[in-house]
């Protein structure tokens, strides 16, 4: 692990962001954490997935920001569950793996990069750590949506690790994809993410680095339980 160091803060009490690129494990690491601790798993990426899946279902062109604009004032994203067994609920319908279909993460890529779609989702996400008691997890929690969260955490691996992580999720769900094909798709999405203009991927100044590569989720969250319990 290496960083700056974490301070405790007054500000964003009780809310922790687990910020890094696809296949670091941030989302077995979040809701193992979330479970611990006995708080909510807040999951940002499910929620550009959901906006995405809308686009898709209303036949809007990604690029009519009007039309973003309009979907983002009426779209309604909630959670329901546990952070193990969570559900995401679009207008009222079960979307939980809908949005984790391959065309769907396409999408969100491009939809999250518009202005309408992120002061939409990151006032929604403000609106649910307002409550306190949560693990949030995504590509900006710790540098946009919660800046003042107590604890902040960057997750990562080495890009072959994070293909084969990737792609033994993917096949499990009965996906049929190459491996090579995976890591391209990862690569891309990295490149992305991580030159758009608006909320890059990014560690937060100060969140504290974690390379997962050698370790297992129940080893990143000890280390993370073990800098939480020093304070």
């Amino acid at each position: 692990m290496t960083g700056k160091g974490l301070k405790k803060k007054k500000k964003g009490a009780e809310i922790i962001t687990i910020d890094g690129p696809a296949g670091a494990g941030k989302s077995t690491v979040s809701k193992m954490l979330a479970r611990r601790l006995n708080y909510m798993y807040l999951d940002t990426g499910a929620m550009y997935r959901a906006v995405a899946l809308g686009v898709g279902q209303e036949g809007i062109n990604p690029e009519d920001e009007a039309d973003l604009e309009r979907l983002c004032r009426t779209i309604k994203i909630s959670f329901q569950g546990d952070s193990q067994n969570q559900k995401v609920i679009l207008g009222g319908e079960d979307v939980t793996e809908k949005i984790r279909e391959p065309e769907v993460g396409g999408m969100a890529s491009r939809v999250s990069m518009k202005r309408q779609v992120r002061e939409a989702m990151v006032k929604l996400q403000r609106k649910i750590g307002a409550k306190g008691k949560i693990v949030a997890e995504g590509r900006d929690t710790g540098t946009v949506v919660f800046p003042d969260a107590e604890y902040k955490f960057f997750l990562n691996a080495q890009p072959e690790e994070r293909a084969r992580r990737r792609y033994r999720e993917l096949t499990v769900k009965e996906l049929s994809l190459k491996m090579e094909d995976v890591k391209k798709e990862m690569i891309r999405r990295d490149e992305q993410d991580s030159s758009r203009e608006l909320a890059p991927l990014r560690p937060a100044p100060d969140a504290l680095l974690i390379d997962s590569t050698e370790l297992t989720p129940e080893e990143v969250v000890e280390n993370i339980l073990q800098v939480m319990k020093k304070g």
